[in-house]
């Protein structure tokens, strides 16, 4: 005799829905401010990288100029904060694929990310949005709507 299907319970589609866009917006829209904070990063003075020592050796100024590099940037506030809330995005996704289906879940935080990224060019930079990036933001949604249609 076979075993009746115990129904599970799964959270409502809008913790879903949530969950994607939440992804979406801490991937797609902490890009631009990241990447102005690291452009307009001005890189403190470190009077160890001039030494004879870590001048006349390349693994050595390499190496302390890229961890003195990192450490700057991560005291840069307007690096790290949006870096923070990129990282935690990535924490959510890796809890959402636990309990969404992972051919939903990929395609759609991918594609919100992607239009999060170009809405924040548009915020940060002041970049215009072009009629082929607005029909690809277009396609993308439709997209999204078609992987959802078809898991119905």
């Amino acid at each position: 005799m076979a075993e009746a299907d115990t129904p599970t319970s799964s959270p409502p589609i809008f913790n879903y829905i949530l969950g994607f866009l939440l992804i979406g917006i801490a991937w797609g829209l902490t890009t631009p401010f990241i990447r102005a904070a690291a452009k307009t990063h001005k890189p403190s003075h470190h009077p160890i990288l001039s030494t004879p020592a870590v001048q006349n050796s390349f693994v050595k100024r390499t190496v302390y100029g890229s961890l003195f590099k990192l450490t700057d940037l991560l005291r840069n506030p307007r690096y790290a904060i949006p870096l923070v809330v990129n990282l935690t995005g990535s924490v959510w996704f890796f809890l959402l694929i636990g309990k969404a289906e992972l051919s939903l879940t990929v395609p759609i935080t991918n594609s919100l990310a992607f239009l999060f990224t170009v809405l924040g060019d548009w915020y940060v930079d002041r970049k215009v949005i072009s009629k082929e990036t607005w029909l690809g933001m277009i396609l993308s949604l439709s997209g999204i709507a078609l992987c959802v249609q078809s898991k119905r």
